[in-house]
């Protein structure tokens, strides 16, 4: 037994007739002493009771959460765990990107994830940002983390009425009680978007609403920018409106004008990186990323959400990988 290491469980959600599980493959490759690693799958049809279901079952000391698709660098666990020799950390996660081979719309949906524009400080899930830090929920995504699985269990795991933003409201409760949540650009994935302009919009949407929920169970100051999206859409709804019962006032326009002055800055930022017509393609899509952001969030705020013992029972099955 190779003691002088943590115990570590890969952890990934699948669904239940899912044939290949890409983070499979991958985390056989990961450099880390094998008898100190564990590589769970759960399957089922609801992501947040999958992950508690399998942390309850887990042996490792962190837990490795990947989604099905993620596929990490072969040094990431070991570069991880030096960060766990703190023991106020409670997490350590970094950015999920675009594989170079990702075809040409993928690669302008991953530009607009990365822009600072569309999605703010969380642009860092996305790209790798900055230097390691200490930072909170917006920098960290649930597809590369690794976790105290400890820590999780003394919380009750994840919220299973909130999907998405499970993580987020967990990892909040973490840095409540002073846990540290770290950010580390070098612990990457890669990951490709999503395919089509349609599953692309309908993830805005979810990511809309879901944060929209999270803050509904756990409000907190740092979800204050996220009113802005659904906010604007108001500003946007009502503007047709106010120029309709009211003599034509351009100060109605100057939120209108500064927006579209922004979006022109962040589209040159992006065409000075390379890639012009990528850039130029993400333009209309972060524009769209705050509509579709906004009108997320306002169906948030109305969706029931139900206590546990009003929840469906789901079934998950556990899959052990062998090594």
């Amino acid at each position: 037994m190779n003691e002088t290491v943590p115990s570590v469980t890969v952890l990934i959600a699948a669904r239940p007739a899912q044939p290949e599980v890409k983070a499979v493959a991958a985390s056989r490759a990961l450099d880390y002493p094998a008898d100190r690693l564990e590589i769970l799958v759960a399957r089922g049809k609801q992501p947040s009771v999958q992950r508690n279901t399998a942390l309850r079952a887990a042996h490792g000391e962190l837990i490795y959460f990947l989604d099905d698709d993620s596929v990490p660098e072969p040094a990431n666990l070991r570069h991880a765990v030096a960060h766990f020799h703190d023991p106020t950390v409670q997490m350590v996660g970094g950015p999920n990107v675009c594989p170079a081979e990702a075809p040409p719309l993928e690669q302008v949906f991953a530009r607009v994830l990365a822009s600072w524009l569309a999605f703010g400080p969380s642009r860092a899930r996305y790209s790798a940002v900055g230097q390691v830090r200490e930072s909170s929920e917006k920098e960290l995504i649930l597809c590369n983390l690794v976790a105290r699985r400890q820590a999780m269990l003394e919380l009750g795991g994840f919220n299973e009425a909130l999907y998405p933003n499970e993580e987020n409201a967990l990892m909040d409760l973490l840095q409540k009680r002073g846990g540290k949540l770290i950010y580390d650009p070098q612990l990457l994935v890669r990951r490709r978007p999503r395919s089509s302009l349609r599953s692309f919009s309908r993830m805005l949407m979810t990511y809309g609403r879901g944060r929209a929920e999270q803050f509904r169970v756990h409000p907190t100051f740092g979800s204050a920018l996220n009113f802005v999206p659904p906010l604007f859409c108001l500003y946007l709804l009502a503007l047709p409106l106010l120029l309709a019962l009211t003599p034509v006032n351009w100060v109605c326009f100057v939120p209108l004008a500064v927006y579209a002055l922004a979006v022109l800055a962040q589209g040159m930022a992006l065409a000075a990186g390379g890639q012009v017509w990528q850039s130029l393609a993400a333009v209309p899509l972060i524009v769209l990323t705050h509509i579709l952001y906004g009108l997320g969030f306002w169906r948030g705020l109305f969706t029931p959400l139900k206590p546990p013992e009003q929840r469906p029972s789901i079934e998950v099955a556990l899959e052990t990988v062998t090594l």
